[in-house]
């Protein structure tokens, strides 16, 4: 599975502001951050594997919704959806509690493991988008801008809203925004090379992915490289 690999990459740093441009660049070469804390690395272990970490983009001005995703839109056409500055409230602590029951390894111990204190401007400007059903907070997205792309933070949702989508529905609502907005790309994070827990981040159209050596090239998935190993 790395074969033909670069050399490991596992870098940091720290930085309390960051530009619209410079955020532009670090996404541009694979670097992605929590709060202060930014970080890039090319391999990871999942499932006691050593895999091959994938940096992913949508080139917006290519991107189409699919049969699925329109479905998703139309499923929640009842919900309201607010983008603002991030703005952490006891509501979103509680749903943060709550979606992270989902998760069996590497369980976060705060919001802020993502976030920095003041997040709607350290390290650099931020976004969120909420759903509610009447009052009821069902999912918060949040996501950095830079001058030509958006990136993706981190999502939650209502586990017992599971059947609404809700973080493919605030990946649209987060696309749309940027489109709105005359991005160019939007990031929706790192994924792994074969199955994981992040292969909805693949089922996107006109998705990229980084080679580790500079260059961005159009991600094929795992099952159309298997059709053209099989012939």
């Amino acid at each position: 599975m790395l074969k033909d690999f670069p050399l490991f990459i596992n870098e940091e740093f720290y930085a309390a502001q960051v530009s619209p441009p410079q955020l532009d660049r670090l996404l541009a070469d694979g670097w992605r951050h929590f709060g202060e804390h930014f970080f890039r690395y090319n391999t990871g272990f999942h499932e006691n594997e050593l895999r091959r970490v994938l940096p992913l983009r949508i080139r917006l001005k290519d991107f189409t919704r699919s049969k699925s995703q329109r479905r998703i839109l139309k499923k929640n056409q009842d919900a309201r959806t607010v983008i603002r500055p991030i703005e952490i409230t006891a509501e979103k602590e509680i749903l943060f509690e709550t979606h992270k029951k989902r998760f069996k390894h590497s369980v976060p111990d705060s919001i802020y493991d993502f976030l920095s204190f003041v997040p709607a401007e350290v390290p650099c400007g931020a976004l969120e988008v909420c759903v509610y059903q009447k009052e009821t907070l069902l999912a918060a997205s949040f996501f950095d801008v830079g001058e030509a792309a958006v990136s993706a933070i981190y999502a939650m949702f209502d586990p017992q809203e599971f059947s609404r989508s809700l973080g493919i529905f605030t990946m649209l609502l987060t696309i749309e925004y940027a489109l709105k907005n005359d991005k160019i790309f939007y990031y929706p994070g790192y994924a792994y090379e074969g199955n994981s827990f992040y292969d909805y981040k693949k089922r996107f159209s006109a998705l990229e992915t980084f080679d580790w050596n500079g260059n961005w090239e159009n991600f094929e998935s795992d099952y159309e490289i298997a059709k053209l190993r099989l012939g």
